[in-house]
Formats: C-alpha cells, structure tokens, sequence
C-alpha cells in the first residue's frame, strides 16, 4: 500500500507542478494584453479587451471532466497520448490557462492608479509602467493567485485519475471505490487534504514576505 501511494504521490506533484509552470507562463501573456487594451489600460482596445475577455470567460466556463475528453485530439498531437500522467498535463495547463489569467488581470488592474499616474509624470514609458509598476506593484496578489491555481489543479489532478491520468484520484477510484477498500479512500483523502494545507500554509508566509 506503501509504494501504491507514494507513487500516485509523485504523479500528482508531477501533473500539478508542470501544469502550474505552463499555465503561469501562458496565462500571463492575455493577462498582460487584457490589462493593457482594458478601459482602464495604458492601450485601450475596445475591440482586443472584448474578444480576448469572451475567449477567457468561454474557456472557464468548461467543467474541467467536459474539457479532458473534448480536447483529446490536442492532447494527443501535443503529447503523442491521450492516456497517462504525462497526457493528463495537457488538459490540466488548458483548463487553468484563462483561470489564472484573468487572476493575473485582477490583480495587475488592482494597481493603484496614482502610482501609474507618478510615473507618467516622470515620463515613464509604457514598457516601464508595466514592469515596474504595474507587475512589481501586482507580485503579492499574483503570488496568491498563483496558490489558488495549485490548490485548484490539486482537485482537477484526481478527476483527471478517473480517464486514466494517474495520481491520487486513479489511485483513490481503482482501490478504494471499485475493490471498496475504503483506506485507500481515506489516505488519499488525508493526503491531498495535508497536501492543500501546506501549500496554503507556504502562500501565506511568502504572501507575508512580499508585502
């Protein structure tokens, strides 16, 4: 039982950890557009901030076990499988793409606007507000979005388990729900529950660092 559970362990930190590099990486780039060409933004766009917004909004609103099987085609081309640990990364990054983007816009348009308005003063270009104000200002708040997001793909993580995914959530469906070894169900509960705590627990010391 031992080995069983610490190696669905590793998966589950193996799909979270790659899918939290990949979607930080690429959430950040609508992220920065959507903050840009906002009403608000240093380029207004009307048009850009509209479409970019109704594509993050529509990409949120799959539940995450919808998404795993419509994206099965990309999954394959991207990860040559569309079934295992590896496979399950795909979906996972997709689906957390426009959620921490539109955290990331949340928290970059949280900047006060007299501390935008300063630098331009100063003569600051654009380029220098938006690293030196808008994101040096927005570290904390996206420090916490960024904890949400693996809180977040622990959970999807185990529904990933049920197409084959691995980690816990396979663990916790082939030997505690169809053998009915309710251990198994209940350590793999404790784990992911221990496992939500401490990420919680290093956020809110880092949060506290930053500030």
């Amino acid at each position: 039982m031992t080995d069983i559970i610490l190696n669905a362990s590793r998966q589950t930190l193996y799909m979270v950890f790659w899918s939290t590099v990949f979607s930080v990486v690429l959430g950040f780039i609508p992220a920065i557009i959507l903050t840009l060409t906002a009403p608000d933004g240093l380029r207004p766009n009307r048009i850009v901030y509209e479409t970019l917004s109704f594509l993050v909004n529509t990409f949120r609103s799959f539940p995450f076990i919808i998404l795993l099987v419509i994206i099965i085609p990309f999954t394959r081309l991207v990860a040559g499988k569309a079934i295992g640990t590896t496979a399950a990364i795909v979906p996972l990054t997709v689906s957390a793409i426009p959620y921490i983007a539109r955290i990331f816009e949340t928290s970059l348009r949280e900047t006060d606007p007299g501390v935008i308005e300063a630098a331009k003063s100063f003569g600051a270009s654009d380029l220098q507000i938006l690293f030196r104000v808008y994101i040096k200002e927005s570290i904390p708040r996206m420090l916490n979005g960024v904890i949400l997001l693996i809180i977040s793909l622990v959970g999807y993580s185990a529904m990933a388990g049920t197409v084959g995914g691995g980690g816990i959530g396979d663990l916790a469906i082939r030997y505690g729900y169809q053998q009915y070894k309710t251990e198994y169900l209940l350590v793999c509960s404790v784990i992911l529950i221990v496992f939500v705590q401490l990420v919680q627990m290093l956020g809110n010391y880092l949060y506290k660092r930053l500030s």
